[in-house]
């Protein structure tokens, strides 16, 4: 770990102006992952900016037309027991309460889960190349162990995966990522936030020099009637995922009239296909069209050496996660959802 400074920030424009004083300095909040990539060399700081004196960032309300506003600054823990949450977003807040553990959560905040960096081994092993490390040095997981790796969206410089849980019910709820920055306030809806690799893998979003995130907005509708989330995983305890999937349906007289399906642990950023949802649209929810789905979203999927496996498995964890969708009650511990 590299020395730096360290300094807290009273509110936002004296944070954004603190940020923009250097190209290295650098945000902490939670500190769950920033002080991961500070020890293994992977970053460096010349100030570390304390954001967590500002006090608007640490609260949830009500917006006029009836969304929700999730601070930046609440936790993982605080977001996923908060009674609106759990009534009205009961995804999110099963997405979040699967990922990581206790102990994180309640550390790590929401605006700190948006921008996580990979967790690829070789993007934490410095002695090794890796273009989203080291833009140009190569990608050392394309012919090496890459069971974790990405089948969908990867490039020939990267096929790391964007390991958040939360972040892939926020991509099947259409969230809206509300960031702040010397050029002022905008709004960038969820699909937008986050980036596939292509060239550029060392970017993992579309923030813009020197902005923060503030807020994040939840639509009115929660699907809190229909929904599930599903993590595999190779143990059933802290781990991330190998593939997960979001779902939320409206369902009417026994038809599908929107459905969301979100990707996790597949891609550079969670993974969505409207026109798989587009094709579930006046069908019944039942196994077959869900297969169907599945084929649609999975439609240009490549696996390497070591995670083809992800592409079969992938398909049946959507038929199956969209099977407890029609019955939350089946998510209980023991409960067996039949196909």
């Amino acid at each position: 770990m590299n020395n730096f400074a360290y300094t807290k920030a009273v509110d936002i424009n004296n944070a954004i102006s603190k940020i923009n004083e250097n190209d290295n300095n650098k945000i902490i909040a939670g500190g769950t992952n920033i002080i991961d990539l500070l020890k293994y060399f992977i970053t460096e700081a010349d100030t570390l900016i304390d954001i967590n004196s500002i006090s608007e960032m640490k609260k949830i309300s009500e917006l006029p037309d009836g969304r929700i506003r999730l601070g930046t600054l609440m936790t993982n823990a605080d977001t996923a027991y908060h009674p609106v949450i759990e009534e009205k977003y009961t995804l999110l807040s099963k997405a979040i309460l699967a990922g990581a553990s206790a102990q994180i959560r309640n550390m790590a905040t929401n605006g700190g889960n948006l921008l996580q960096r990979t967790r690829c081994y070789y993007f934490y092993d410095i002695h090794t190349p890796c273009n989203k490390r080291e833009p140009g040095s190569g990608c050392s997981a394309i012919k090496g162990y890459n069971r974790i790796h990405a089948i969908l969206g990867h490039s020939d410089h990267c096929i790391a995966v964007f390991p958040s849980d939360m972040c892939v019910a926020l991509a099947a709820l259409d969230a809206v990522v509300n960031v702040t920055g010397k050029n002022g306030f905008r709004s960038v809806p969820f699909a937008d936030f986050h980036r596939l690799p292509g060239d550029s893998p060392h970017l993992d979003n579309n923030l813009e020099k020197g902005e923060i995130i503030t807020s994040i907005d939840l639509p009115h509708k929660g699907f809190s009637k229909n929904y599930s989330y599903l993590k595999l995983r190779d143990r059933s305890s802290y781990s991330f995922a190998l593939v997960s999937v979001a779902t939320a349906l409206e369902i009417e007289n026994n038809l599908i009239k929107e459905a969301r399906i979100a990707l996790g642990g597949v891609a550079h950023k969670p993974w969505r296909v409207k026109k798989a949802e587009d094709l579930l649209v006046n069908k019944e929810p039942n196994a077959e069209n869900f297969a169907t789905a599945a084929e649609v979203i999975l439609a240009g999927a490549h696996g390497f050496e070591h995670n083809t496996f992800k592409i079969d498995l992938a398909k049946k964890a959507i038929v199956r996660n969209c099977m407890m969708a029609l019955d939350p009650r089946s998510q209980r511990p023991g409960a067996k959802p039949s196909l």
